[in-house]
């Protein structure tokens, strides 16, 4: 059996580098289903590229992984994935002192990932959509 943790590691081997799953900061996933944060700091539907680009921009060490949340019911491509972060150097101090805990660092990507180019991007082709489905509603079949 694997061992999860150990001491003679340091913090800058990838073993004991921070993992963040897309389900973590999730808005449409409740607490039980895995989202580890309020959400109001969270996302819809966030990817892992998504959560890496804003970890590099940020910086940071990051690692991708072919991995998948066993809470995670859809086994579809966009729902896998699991970033691997460097939080702290060899010493324990923390590589970025802005986002020195895994929630801080969470809560950073959460409330970034809405100002990616490809966030903003979807957010402006969906609003004509839904006031051209609004206009047809007028119309029934009328009296029997």
């Amino acid at each position: 059996m694997a061992v999860a943790f150990s001491e003679s590691k340091n913090h800058s081997d990838r073993e004991r580098w921070v993992c963040i799953y897309p389900l973590y900061i999730n808005s449409k996933k409740s607490r039980a289903e895995g989202r580890k944060l309020p959400k109001s700091k969270c996302v819809e539907n966030p990817t892992h590229q998504e959560i890496r680009d804003v970890l590099l921009a940020a910086g940071l060490k990051v690692g991708v992984e072919n991995k998948l949340h066993p809470k995670e019911r859809s086994k579809e491509l966009l729902y896998r994935g699991r970033i691997r972060v460097q939080l702290k150097n060899d010493d324990g101090t923390p590589v970025n002192p802005d986002y020195p805990t895994r929630d801080s660092l969470m809560g950073y990507v959460g409330t970034s990932i809405p100002n990616l180019k490809t966030r903003q991007g979807k957010q402006s082709s969906s609003e004509p959509q839904q006031s051209s489905s609004t206009a047809k509603k007028g119309k029934g079949k009328g009296r029997r």
